[in-house]
């Protein structure tokens, strides 16, 4: 099992990884033509990453919520977007990618162009093909491989 807890909740390794996510999201904007509006991450364990990412690039973040609350805004997506944002998707851990394909599908139906999913760690147990396969370009900065993981 990968505790992906151990990584975002440690500053020193969050700062790195933030390094990491600039270099990669200044790529994926170079690549795409243009850079990123925003960046967005999942409640929980994307919200730390991104918000890392975000101090590292200057680029605001939204979070996305797994579902809707019923008080409050009564909100998904939470932050600032606007239709035709251009936007990076910071994951965690890639394991299917189902819960960055819904992401992406909400950021959509709210008119973000979305770039990317970039992922701290990819399981290598089917997200990049499932997420390529819904259209979605899909990055990683390590892999199960590189850190010599066995689960």
């Amino acid at each position: 099992y990968l505790d992906k807890y151990l990584f975002s909740t440690r500053p020193e390794i969050l700062d790195r990884l933030g390094d990491l996510f600039a270099r990669r999201i200044g790529a994926i904007g170079r690549d795409a033509g243009a850079p990123p509006a925003r960046l967005a991450g999942a409640e929980l364990g994307g919200i730390p990453l991104v918000a890392v990412a975000s101090l590292k690039t200057g680029l605001p973040s939204i979070f996305v919520r797994n579902a809707k609350k019923d008080y409050g805004t009564a909100k998904q997506v939470e932050g600032v977007l606007k239709p035709g944002d251009r936007v990076v998707f910071v994951e965690d851990v890639a394991t299917t990618g189902g819960q960055a394909i819904e992401a992406v599908r909400v950021l959509r139906e709210l008119g973000a162009e979305v770039l990317a999913v970039v992922a701290v760690i990819d399981r290598q147990e089917g997200a990049r093909a499932n997420i390529e396969a819904a259209g979605i370009r899909f990055e990683s900065l390590f892999t199960k491989a590189d850190l010599g993981v066995n689960e």
